[in-house]
């Protein structure tokens, strides 16, 4: 497919915010499956880029200047196909590390009983898409309950949540089951389903010596495809989020973000 997408992020503030620093994880990379045509990421000032860890573009900028307002840009133009297998560049986080769980990831005890039945044995695709539908029906898709900073233990509990906490459960069961996994943000086109614009899934490791990993979106229970647009990856929501930042000052804040994605013919 050929996909036009524009994300834009808008804060409105109380007080003027007088100082912040904002990190931004907005490029998707050229990787199997999606080849950018254009891209462009509009921010108040300049930004400065760099790859990070994880391999992601990064860019960040620091605003002194005080304000009560500010708009963050990406649009472009993505080919896509259906690609589900991703291979390491030479220089990447190793697989191991990808087992450690992370605050928003850790499984209580509750959880690990919960799913037994469905960990997988090894790490092999038919086991873990029976664990991603075993939490694609465990937890039913319900926007407003959850938030960004929502563990996969408090989502449990709920027995509800989005897309986000599907791949903290995910990950924190693929963890225990030592299968190295990892968070991965993004987007996804479903005329049908605006709401689903951003999205996260997750890459399990089928081949630690190779650096092989396979994308699975838990929210429906499949491999991904050509709707799938891959942003960043991490250990969890934080260090792949498209987004974040610090600040000083600023009062109460009003997020607005609106992401549109149309097929180009």
């Amino acid at each position: 497919m050929h996909l036009k997408i524009r994300h834009r992020t808008e804060y409105r503030y109380e007080t003027p915010v007088r100082y912040s620093i904002q990190e931004l994880r907005l490029t998707p990379p050229d990787v199997a499956g999606q080849q950018i045509h254009q891209w462009k990421v509009s921010t108040p000032i300049k930004t400065s880029s760099a790859h990070d860890v994880f391999g992601n573009l990064c860019g960040v900028f620091v605003q002194e200047t005080p304000y009560t307002a500010m708009m963050i840009e990406a649009e472009g133009e993505v080919h896509t196909q259906d690609a589900f297998e991703f291979i390491d560049e030479p220089k990447a986080v190793s697989p191991y590390y990808l087992l450690q769980q992370t605050h928003l990831t850790e499984p209580t005890p509750q959880m690990l009983e919960f799913f037994l039945g469905a960990l997988p044995k090894k790490n092999s695709v038919d086991e873990v898409l029976k664990l991603a539908t075993a939490v694609q029906n465990a937890i039913l898709y319900f926007p407003g309950q959850t938030n960004f900073a929502s563990t996969a233990a408090q989502s449990f509990a709920m027995k509800s949540g989005v897309c986000q906490d599907h791949a903290h459960i995910m990950l924190g069961l693929c963890r225990s089951a030592g299968i190295p996994a990892r968070y991965v943000s993004g987007y996804f086109f479903a005329e049908e389903s605006p709401n689903l614009a951003s999205h996260a899934w997750i890459d399990f490791c089928v081949d630690i010596d190779k650096g092989l990993w396979v994308s699975v979106d838990i929210t429906h229970a499949c491999l991904i495809d050509a709707r799938h647009i891959r942003l960043a990856i991490g250990r969890d929501y934080y260090s792949a989020a498209p987004v974040k930042g610090v600040r000083s000052g600023g009062g109460g804040e009003e997020l607005s973000a609106n992401i549109s994605i149309a097929q180009l013919s």
